[in-house]
């Protein structure tokens, strides 16, 4: 990942502890709920790894390409989940979240999403001179998604009720929304810092 070390290492502690927490939940629940936990979980684990700073880690394009094939394959499985109506609609935010992971993942190798190669982005030199990866216009898109995610996730997770006159909260809230709610921050930070 481009950007400040910090806020990489930052993005790898939040998406590496969402995963565990969704790996631990695995178990838990009907088999359409583990379904959904596993998406959760593979995407937060592999954001963790996708947000190490590039500068700490010697990379390999096939690395790269070896995060488009996983993503890419889990982002097919649930479109094809979908459309077998073995998963409702509300589960095609996993497909946008495992596209959006290839995207990143061809733009940083420089493969048909950008322009740049590994080597160029591990080299002190090219993190200071930073230019964008990726096409403008699809960037773009995704942040507008993702933006628009994050606000109705945090509407979800922070339902107030006026009841006369009254401001009331629900007991305690699922840590799911959390979770997803924490994902869709950090694919905002990994998409800007791309």
């Amino acid at each position: 990942m481009h950007g400040p070390p910090l806020i990489g290492w930052l993005l790898v502690a939040l998406c590496a502890a969402t995963g565990a927490y969704c790996l631990v939940r695995l178990y838990a629940g009907t088999r359409g709920e583990r379904r959904a936990v596993g998406s959760d979980a593979l995407m937060g684990l592999g954001m963790a790894a996708m947000a190490v700073p590039a500068t700490v880690l010697d990379t390999r394009p096939w690395e790269a390409l070896l995060f488009a094939v996983v993503f890419g394959a889990a982002g097919a499985h649930t479109l094809v989940a979908v459309a077998r109506s073995r998963l409702d609609t509300s589960h095609l935010h996993h497909a946008v979240g495992a596209f959006a992971m290839v995207y990143m993942a061809l733009a940083m190798t420089g493969g048909p999403a950008g322009g740049r190669s590994v080597h160029a982005a591990t080299t002190a030199h090219a993190a200071a001179a930073h230019e964008p990866a990726g096409t403008p216009l699809l960037t773009g898109l995704l942040l507008v998604y993702f933006a628009v995610y994050v606000v109705r996730t945090v509407a979800v997770l922070v339902p107030v009720t006026v009841a006369s006159g009254q401001l009331t909260w629900p007991g305690r809230p699922d840590l799911t929304h959390a979770c997803r709610l924490s994902m869709g921050i950090g694919m905002l930070a990994m998409l800007l810092t791309l």
